[in-house]
């Protein structure tokens, strides 16, 4: 995934709306949607669309937000095709319960990278214990705090402080001062902040 300020502004600009792969960057006036709210090139003519073609963006979109591959995100709509209830919300709050997403959601990290790449290396525990996997996903009860020396602690405080005017998810409770927050209940559709129409996603996925 592209980590470049002007490549990701780039992409969220190509696919016309903001993708949040900069954190906090994304909530500013810096943000290259709010500045040059149209696609990247000189030359810019507009393109018929196909069904196709809308739904594959729709779904490259999900991945891009997540910071997804094409492997992991057959495996998440596999397994909320198993599940009761609508396909498509079921998908969105499995990648919501991603340990990363939630390490951003608390606040604790600047962006999303950040976020993988404290849980990669081992700077985040679930009950007590080290979960180094990105995609493992949290249940109600758990208990999220990041760890680590302290250079790794003042970066989660700086971050928490730059996320402070950012509302807390309903589904997530939040100890700033301790570095950790616990799991209230599952999120629901109404909880996923991203702008992503999950019908589109399982209708290409589905055929």
């Amino acid at each position: 995934m592209a980590r470049n300020s002007n490549n990701v502004c780039k992409l969220c600009r190509r696919e016309g709306v903001k993708l949040f792969l900069k954190g906090q960057r994304c909530f500013s006036e810096k943000c290259g949607v709010n500045r040059r709210n149209y696609p990247p090139g000189q030359h810019v003519r507009p393109k018929k669309g196909t069904d196709y073609g809308t739904q594959l963006r729709e779904k490259q979109k999900c991945k891009r937000i997540y910071g997804m591959l094409e492997r992991q995100f057959q495996h998440y709509f596999a397994l909320a095709q198993r599940q009761k209830g609508n396909t498509g919300e079921n998908l969105l709050v499995l990648m919501e319960r991603r340990l990363d997403n939630v390490v951003l959601s608390l606040g604790l990290a600047f962006s999303r990278f950040d976020a993988r790449q404290m849980v990669a290396h081992g700077h985040v525990y679930v009950n007590k214990q080290r979960v180094d996997i990105p995609g493992y996903l949290v249940r109600p009860g758990d208990e999220i705090q990041v760890k680590g020396d302290d250079k790794l602690k003042k970066k989660a405080t700086d971050a928490i402080e730059m996320n402070k005017g950012r509302p807390l998810p309903t589904w997530l409770e939040a100890v700033p001062t301790e570095l950790k927050g616990r799991i209230v209940q599952l999120p629901k559709r109404e909880d996923v902040s991203a702008e992503i129409n999950e019908q589109l996603i399982v209708e290409l996925c589905s055929k």
